[in-house]
């Protein structure tokens, strides 16, 4: 099985409908490796683990590695590039893993951002760890089968996000929205109420791609529905349709009416996001982490925001997710310490105090009457599956092709329909490979 059927298979069919899934100062080692059954010494008790944790989170993370360390008689280096997402993140890594210093550990996304690294040989088989620490009875299988390509286990995912709507109950109060829309034409009602209101509805920020590429990606899945949606990301269906310049007729309708931030393509996601809790704008789309790094931070009470999954139109009512885990270098010195160090990771109580919203493992799920809004979402997951987040279907070329297309798109320099055919051609320039 090739890690394209696994996203088309797995992710794209809808497979985390289970709850809640969420400067290099040091070098790897050199010599030998241990072969995860705990086989050769570690050749040094250095370790350096490499993320993208923003700054809100950073410390913690630190934190906890320090623990681990203090345990097991490691020193571990964490360095993290934070902001950039899977724009430039993907690309770091990989400049540093084919100059020979890359990280014995390092943060990673499902899909198609993982599977270069496993196809490489880079990112180790992780197969002997699973065995050996038990993780495949204690973390989700269908997040496990996001970070397994050709068959190998490559990688072992703490996070299975879900996605959906977050926001300002007073906001949508002062402009008369009476509640969480249940219909796309809805949605739009209250898009204009907003606008009237002078409030921006939905904030969104196209620096780096990602972040304004959660409005597009809902609405293919409205415009298309489920199954085309799955076969459109897959490259099974030609992106040259109507349902697709529809999406894009939407998408660029809400540029157009005011429904997202004035040049919103210019605007930085870590700015624009925790907008709603700021009361700059009415809501955004993003994941359960808000809860703890917008809203906690803000010291406001959780009962004063709202989240809910975007109305679709659609049976099932589908939201966006994806996947993200560790992966360890498969030539690193000191691979057993770095497995060590994850299974420290991924215990449930390390899980909770690093505040994990979206958590893979059993036993970590959010506790209600700290994170509200999070364990709405655990609800929430049971019984809507997900499309995977088109940055994850796509390998990096694609995905970066695609956002040239939204911002050609936002700019008025191609039509909808010149859109969709732009995107025939760079994903059937990929399926053909």
């Amino acid at each position: 099985m090739t890690s394209r059927d696994i996203s088309r298979r797995l992710f794209l069919g809808g497979s985390a409908s289970a709850a809640a899934l969420y400067g290099l100062s040091a070098c790897t080692g050199a010599g030998s490796s241990g072969s995860g059954g705990g086989a050769s010494a570690p050749v040094s008790n250095e370790l350096r683990l490499f993320t993208y944790e923003d700054d809100t989170t950073i410390d913690l993370l630190r934190a906890t590695v320090k623990k681990f360390d203090a345990q097991a008689g490691t020193t571990t280096t964490v360095d993290s590039l934070p902001g950039s997402g899977a724009a430039v993140y993907p690309d770091k890594l990989r400049t540093e893993l084919l100059g020979g210093k890359g990280p014995d550990v390092w943060r990673i996304w499902g899909g198609q951002i993982g599977s270069p690294f496993a196809k490489a040989k880079q990112a180790a088989d992780l197969a002997p760890y699973y065995a050996k620490f038990g993780w495949d009875s204690t973390v989700n299988a269908n997040a496990v089968a996001g970070m397994t390509f050709d068959g190998m286990k490559a990688g072992l995912p703490f996070i299975a996000a879900a996605m959906g709507a977050w926001y300002n109950k007073s906001l949508f109060e002062k402009a008369g929205v009476s509640g969480p829309p249940t219909s796309y034409a809805e949605l739009e009602e209250a898009n204009d109420k907003l606008v009237a209101a002078d409030i921006t509805p939905c904030g969104v920020a196209g620096k780096f791609g990602w972040d304004i590429m959660r409005l597009f990606e809902y609405l293919l899945e409205t415009s298309a529905g489920p199954e085309l949606h799955d076969k459109l990301l897959s490259g099974e269906e030609s992106w040259d349709q109507p349902a697709v310049v529809d999406a894009f007729t939407k998408f660029k309708k809400w540029q157009d009416r005011k429904w997202i931030p004035e040049g919103a393509l210019g605007l930085d996601p870590s700015d624009v996001e925790p907008g709603y809790v700021q009361g700059k704008n009415a809501y955004t789309i993003t994941g359960t982490w808000t809860e703890t790094q917008a809203i906690l931070e803000s010291k406001k009470p959780a009962s004063d925001f709202g989240t809910f999954l975007l109305p679709t139109d659609h049976t099932p009512a589908r939201h966006s997710g994806f996947v993200e885990g560790y992966m360890i270098n498969a030539n690193s010195g000191n691979r057993d310490k770095a497995a060590e160090l994850l299974d420290f990771i991924i215990k449930p109580e390390t899980q909770k105090s690093l505040q994990n919203t979206s958590s893979t493992v059993t036993g970590a799920e959010p506790d209600k009457t700290k994170l509200p809004l999070a364990a709405k979402w655990a609800e929430i997951s049971k019984t809507s599956p997900f499309y995977v987040v088109l940055d994850q279907a796509f390998p990096k070329q694609q995905a970066d092709q695609y956002f040239a297309v939204q911002s050609d798109i936002l700019q008025g320099s191609i039509s909808p329909a010149e859109a969709a055919k732009k995107m025939q051609g760079i994903v059937s320039a990929w399926v053909e490979k």
